[in-house]
């Protein structure tokens, strides 16, 4: 969630509020969806925790709205679209992504539908809730420090890209894709499911992987890359990688 090359004039301030709104749309589509999908798998609205979950998310994404989109409005249109200088494999990834992160959300719903899991502990639930939260405000950090915080991976050299090195960037060299694992790995005890553990932990893995892929590229690619990775020296966890 850091790069990008695309050659050519960068976007004048007129040019970007369709884009920004643009990107407004598909973050509240993709919440709406979510609890289409969360709610249609319960079988019911009455279900406290679907509505924990995607109350947080709306507040995220108020949250960003108010502190990001003031300061970088270049880098929320950017995240608007997929550029055709994106990495391919990294295209191929997202799809990857987004196909057990699905699964986690219907698995979740069933459970609750169906009573696989025990019912948890009401402090299990708050103490995934508020890793959740935390995994968003990480997340919510990273965007704020990264003025090329993309969608996908692509040198943004139209953009003058440059390493981020403030904020969380101090600490992790991805510190997004920690936010993305943190908060997904949270969503199952947040929701009640302990089975929708399974494809949380494959996209956290796919995450780890994501972590890899775009840290080799930037270390080929993106100038004064390498100096910043000797400098900080952990990837996705502090004292392990």
């Amino acid at each position: 969630m850091n790069a990008n090359t695309s050659i050519g004039r960068p976007d004048e301030p007129d040019d970007l509020t369709p884009k920004i709104l643009k990107r407004m749309l598909q973050v509240i589509i993709t919440g709406l969806l979510m609890a289409v999908v969360l709610f249609i798998s319960a079988g019911r609205l009455g279900w406290v925790w679907g509505w924990v979950y995607i109350g947080v998310y709306f507040i995220g994404i108020a949250i960003n709205a108010l502190v990001i989109l003031p300061g970088n409005p270049e880098m929320i249109a950017e995240r608007a679209e997929i550029k055709e200088d994106a990495k391919s494999w990294d295209k191929a990834l997202g799809i990857l992504i987004g196909i057990p992160t699905l699964g986690m959300l219907i698995v979740a719903g069933l459970d609750v539908r169906f009573g696989w899991s025990a019912p948890l502990p009401m402090a299990v639930h708050l103490i995934a809730l508020a890793l959740a939260a935390l995994g968003y405000a990480l997340f919510s950090w990273a965007l704020a420090s990264n003025a090329y915080f993309s969608r996908v991976v692509r040198l943004q050299m139209d953009r003058g890209h440059t390493v981020a090195t403030g904020g969380p960037y101090r600490y992790l060299r991805h510190p997004g894709y920690a936010a993305m694992v943190i908060s997904v790995l949270a969503t199952p005890p947040v929701l009640g499911s302990l089975w929708a553990l399974i494809p949380a932990g494959l996209v956290a893995c796919l995450y780890v992987i994501r972590t890899a892929l775009e840290d080799k590229t930037l270390q080929a690619e993106l100038g004064g890359y390498q100096e910043y990775a000797q400098q900080v020296r952990y990837r996705l966890m502090p004292g392990a990688w």
